[in-house]
């Protein structure tokens, strides 16, 4: 019989060793990291059996997980091995056959400073009240931007901080700050229970993992209406897209009132990207709505085809434009041109710019 413990440890060793970011098994295929964007198949593994795929990732899972799983088909969890290593993992099958995706996530939070955010991002940490949300494709490092946000609050208010997720990812150990994390299944139901149940628990800050129905973002929205300060993800590409997103998540009857609560409470949206660097590793390019008189114009009118222009013509209060960003890392001699050009939404624009 395999000893699938030993087994994920080494693999563990070889991610941390090669610095990737994510561990796919699979059945049929060797074991394959992620590093720099790139996969890359260990070739001194053998290929992976449907049996050593199942007692891997149930040896992941633990009990709880594993009936869920099951059950299900699928499930998100997470994952601490022995050298303190945590990771974000989804089982599932396919094809008949069990398969895991495992995400690395530093048990270090890192600055913004450290992850090349732009300072003012600090600008949201220090309002009391209003909805700011992290958007992007998956795996583009949403919550490592939301994690350091989070972090520098519980650095620098006196504020009780509450995270609802699924699962939890980044640890925080509280500081200045009282922080109560909360994972779906495990302590609560639903992040729609959890979101309702924030109102009676004397919180300033809440980190929602994921805006995934229209009853989690009118909740979030009400929330920040009420004096709270609300941060979450969407997995969108832009600002305007985010907007319209949220707004369509609502029937055709009450869009009209998510456009006023969303113009009213919205602080901003971040749009990031992990742009792979010339000397190694990735570097993010960004997108900055800050939401100003102009912009909420917008959202209540349902004109969000206008933003990027806002978003264009408002350097001078802070925002930024995606193409802006990724010139700026060319020019800076941190990415190349052509690898700009792959991640820019308008590349005649980008051009222009270059």
């Amino acid at each position: 019989m395999k000893d699938y413990k030993k087994d994920i440890e080494e693999l563990i060793q070889i991610v941390l060793k090669e610095g990737a970011s994510d561990l796919h098994l699979s059945a049929m295929r060797r074991p394959t990291i992620r590093v720099s964007g790139e996969l890359i198949p260990l070739v001194n593994k053998t290929e992976l059996t449907p049996e050593d795929t199942m007692g891997l990732t149930l040896e992941l899972l633990g009990e709880a997980n594993k009936k869920i799983f099951l059950e299900t088909k699928d499930v998100d969890f997470s994952y601490s091995s022995p050298n303190l290593v945590r990771f974000r993992g989804n089982a599932f099958y396919q094809k008949g056959f069990v398969g895991c995706a495992l995400r690395v996530i530093n048990t270090k939070i890192k600055t913004m400073e450290e992850l090349n955010l732009p300072p003012i991002l600090r600008d949201f940490t220090q309002k009391k009240q209003g909805f700011f949300l992290v958007v992007g494709p998956v795996g583009q490092g949403k919550s490592t931007t939301l994690a350091a946000m989070i972090d520098l609050i519980n650095k620098e208010r006196n504020a009780h901080i509450l995270t609802i997720e699924d699962p939890v990812e980044y640890l925080f150990t509280g500081e200045r700050s009282i922080i109560d994390q909360r994972e779906v299944r495990f302590d609560t139901l639903t992040f729609d229970t959890a979101m309702r149940s924030m109102f009676r628990e004397d919180i300033n800050v809440a980190m929602i993992g994921e805006m995934r129905t229209k009853e989690t973002i009118s909740t979030a929205v009400t929330a920040a209406e009420t004096g709270h300060l609300v941060f979450s993800t969407i997995h969108t590409n832009s600002a305007s897209q985010t907007i319209d997103r949220i707004i369509d998540s609502f029937p055709g009857d009450q869009q009209g009132q998510i456009k006023a609560q969303l113009a009213n409470t919205l602080l901003g949206i971040f749009s990031q990207r992990l742009i792979p660097r010339i000397s190694g590793g990735l570097i993010p390019a960004y997108e900055l709505l800050i939401n100003n008189s102009a912009s909420a114009n917008l959202i209540r009118e349902g004109r969000t085809n206008e933003v990027n222009v806002v978003i264009e013509t408002g350097s001078e209060q802070g925002m930024i434009d995606m193409n802006h960003s990724l010139a700026e890392l060319v020019r800076r001699g941190e990415i190349d041109s052509s690898v700009a050009r792959t991640y820019s939404i308008n590349p005649k624009a980008l051009e222009r710019l270059m």
